[in-house]
């Protein structure tokens, strides 16, 4: 979601723009949350800060500003912040160690980054659909090309197509996608 479509759906109603805004970043901010308070924070605790999270945005961002990106910066942003505010919170309250919480978390962890992890899954679902977008035969040309590394000759064969028609369309495709995925926010 763009700034501005919050801004236009938040001018038409305020419940639904929360609704939509909960709606595309609940697993994102969820993730975070849960990466910087699983070691000290009971599942409660984790879902109160998501929801104090979605208040502050809510409350916080300037529904008069004309920034046209992607609201994904700021909600991480302000979701890491009350995160580890919740994190150093709940530790002293706990009498837990109080320090760096990426230094202390970092010894406790799984060794897995779950916001990385929902980041590129995320993308991949993007990529996905944009391939799809592309339609038949350029989606599967795309593919069995990119994905199953199979030869140009291979993807003729199982089209019933020229080797020189796939890799026209192979090249035509890409630089649909290319352009597909820059106007999603994805440059490759």
């Amino acid at each position: 979601m763009t700034g501005n479509e919050y801004c236009a759906l938040h001018r038409k109603s305020p419940d639904k723009a929360y609704d939509a805004l909960f709606e595309s970043y609940c697993d994102y901010v969820y993730a975070i949350v849960f990466n910087k308070l699983r070691s000290v924070a009971s599942r409660e605790d984790i879902e109160e800060c998501v929801s104090d999270i979605f208040a502050d945005i809510f409350f916080g961002y300037d529904v008069n500003s004309d920034f046209a990106g992607d609201m994904k910066g700021y909600i991480g942003t302000v979701a890491k912040r009350r995160a580890i505010n919740a994190f150093h919170s709940l530790t002293a309250r706990n009498g837990h160690f109080s320090g760096d919480s990426d230094e202390y978390l970092a010894g406790v962890g799984s060794g897995s980054d779950i916001e990385a992890e929902h980041d590129t899954e995320e993308t991949r679902n993007i990529l996905i659909s944009k391939i799809n977008e592309l339609g038949e035969p350029d989606s599967t040309i795309i593919f069995q090309k990119y994905y199953y590394e199979r030869s140009s000759g291979e993807i003729a064969e199982l089209l019933s197509m020229k080797a020189s028609a796939v890799r026209m369309r192979a090249a035509r495709a890409l630089e649909k996608l290319k352009k597909s995925l820059a106007a999603a926010g994805i440059i490759l």
